[in-house]
């Protein structure tokens, strides 16, 4: 039931209020069970099937006692945060984060930020399957109130305040990112969005922020000589960036120039270090290692870089798909935090001078269509080990060569199977990713 983040599928098909009112319920009866607080935060994002669900999961929750505080649109980072400042036992974000329109879904927080783990994902399924509630009789029944966090969100994001006197375009994508908005503001820049008016048909462009779908973004950078772009997705727990030039930065070299700042910070005997997940470039790891900063890899998934965050030493944690998690602040991807934080960096040095110091090498992305990616990739897994010698298989299969690596993982949301490949060459990128892919093909059929 549980992908990498949360549950999420068509809406009418895999997301219904049925599923949303059990989720509810289960949710409810594990705050009981485990002697949390019986409070749970619930935002949504712009999509109109929001409604309909959280309405549902709110109905299942108070049946067990458990109060509601609705944030009603909200993003997920500030549903995440939300947690902690209410005192409640556990949050909800009611989304499909970068999915397109037809879908949505739901995602749970602990009050320390961070996502659900494996162990309470497993437990809320396990009530949802068996229908095993603890529901109270009429005089039990939690309450519902409405409450506004956006203010306090924006509030955490400027602290002392700064005067960052940045020219800065904001695209929200029809999202529900408005805090970044506001901030920025209180922060000296200069704000003009693109994408403002929340939609969740996302009539504007498609709510994954990628560099085909942020072409106006950079476009109008460019061409009003903004110092910097933003992007979110639908609930804004992602960002990523243009630079002055309208240059749409790679989600890896955002990770490398966040991570370097972070660890600009350690102050602590032995190595700083940064969570990435398995598909992040070696770019990234050899443009840390000059500068003293070790990396750790994850599986793909924001709630496994928050794992690895939590552990001593690691400054910080991103994906290249633009979820960026600074465990002194939030283990919850706030990309809303991360616009401030790259405003900052802006203000003090251009973007694109930064960028010119990253290595650059070449890496071919791509996603096959699967019908049953479980089957799909045993299937993978054991050609590669049969042809392969250095294998890892810590998230799909990893395989390392001397002329670089290569990556087959099934997607977590959607019936996909990745495929990544990089070299220090073009020529031998293009033979790795060629290989991969081949691989995919044969598994396939």
């Amino acid at each position: 039931m549980f992908g990498t983040s949360g549950v999420r599928g068509p809406v009418g098909e895999d997301m219904t209020a049925a599923l949303a009112l059990d989720i509810g319920r289960a949710v409810g009866t594990e705050l009981a069970a485990r002697d949390a607080p019986r409070r749970v935060v619930v935002g949504r994002d712009t999509r109109a099937s929001g409604e309909l669900l959280i309405d549902a999961l709110a109905a299942g929750l108070r049946e067990t006692g458990a109060d509601v505080v609705d944030l009603g649109v909200a993003s997920t980072p500030t549903v995440a945060r939300a947690v902690g400042w209410e005192d409640a036992g556990a949050g909800a974000s009611v989304t499909a984060s970068h999915n397109p329109a037809p879908d949505n879904g739901i995602k749970l927080w602990q009050p320390s930020g961070r996502a659900f783990d494996a162990d309470r994902r497993a437990a809320v399924e396990r009530r949802v399957e068996a229908s095993d509630f603890a529901l109270e009789p009429w005089d039990g029944l939690g309450e519902r109130v409405e409450a506004d966090a956006a203010a306090r969100h924006v509030d955490r994001l400027v602290g002392d305040g700064a005067n960052l006197d940045l020219d800065v375009v904001v695209d929200l994508g029809n999202g529900a990112g408005g805090v970044t908005v506001d901030a920025l503001a209180a922060l000296g820049c200069r704000v003009e969005t693109l994408n403002a008016q929340p939609d969740g048909s996302f009539p504007g462009r498609p709510s994954e922020p990628t560099a085909d779908n942020c072409a106006s973004l950079s476009a109008l950078v460019r061409e009003s000589g903004a110092d910097l772009g933003i992007a979110h997705d639908g609930d804004a727990d992602r960002l990523r960036a243009v630079a002055a030039d309208g240059t749409f930065l790679s989600g890896d070299a955002t990770l490398a120039l966040f991570a370097a700042e972070a660890a600009e910070t350690w102050t602590s005997d032995g190595q700083p270090r940064v969570a990435v997940p398995v598909d992040t470039s070696l770019a990234v790891e050899d443009y840390l290692a000059e500068r003293g900063v070790g990396v750790e890899r994850t599986p793909v998934g924001d709630v496994h870089v928050a794992a690895a965050a939590r552990e001593e030493g690691v400054v910080f944690g991103g994906e290249p798909s633009g979820a960026w998690i600074w465990p002194d602040e939030t283990l919850c991807p706030d990309g809303l935090y991360a616009a401030c934080r790259l405003a900052a960096l802006a203000a003090e040095r251009s973007l694109a001078a930064r960028v010119a110091e990253l290595p650059s090498y070449p890496i071919r992305r791509d996603a096959v269509e699967v019908a049953d990616k479980t089957a799909v990739m045993e299937r993978i897994r054991e050609r590669v080990l049969d042809g392969y010698d250095d294998v890892a298989t810590l998230d799909g299969v990893r395989v390392t060569t001397d002329a670089g690596w290569f990556l087959l993982r099934a997607s977590g949301t959607q019936p996909l199977v990745r495929v990544t490949a990089e070299a220090r060459d073009e020529q031998r990128a293009v033979e790795l990713f060629e290989s991969a892919r081949e691989t995919v093909e044969n598994a396939v059929n």
